[in-house]
């Protein structure tokens, strides 16, 4: 049995198989219950937009899921507080709150947005790019590779429900 009192760092223990720690490199160590110690093990949400708080995969550097956990909120607060942050810097999907202009109703156009991260712009290639999700949410694909979610169309100022309508 693994004496986990003697490890430095940030600890949170999420359950009697394992713990995690965050180094101070910065990465999170996983500890199973056999005392096996992973450097660098990264959280993966298996449904990321549909369920991001379900379902969350402990996965080693070699591609080995360690653990998994099937209600984020089942955690303790601080075991829950470590998983979300560093899922957070895993997952880039900025929320658009307001459309400021389109250039054109055709595509390919270049989009202005205000988003929960600040103002940009990028293009939409074509309408097949905005995916539906179910519940009035959207996720658009911009060209740079960033996806941009829009979690629900009805929340949206009149003006910019009105553009997006031009290309749904």
């Amino acid at each position: 049995m693994t004496d986990f009192n003697s490890t430095p760092a940030t600890v949170t223990t999420v359950s009697p198989d394992f713990r995690l720690a965050r180094l101070a490199s910065g990465h999170l160590q996983f500890t199973g219950l056999d005392g096996e110690v992973h450097e660098g093990v990264t959280p993966v949400r298996a449904f990321p937009l549909a369920a991001p708080d379900e379902g969350i995969s402990l996965v080693s550097t070699d591609g080995h899921e360690l653990a998994w956990i099937a209600q984020l909120q089942d955690l303790p607060a601080a075991q829950r507080a470590l998983l979300q942050e560093e899922l957070a810097l895993r997952d880039f999907v900025p929320e658009i709150r307001r459309l400021k202009s389109v250039s054109s109703f055709g595509t390919p156009s270049q989009w202005a947005v205000e988003t929960d991260r600040g103002e940009t712009t990028f293009i939409l290639k074509g309408e097949e790019d905005i995916r539906r999700l179910g519940h009035g949410a959207l996720l658009i694909a911009g060209t740079e590779g960033v996806q941009y979610s829009i979690a629900d169309m009805a929340a949206l100022d009149r003006g910019s429900r009105r553009l997006l309508e031009r290309f749904l």
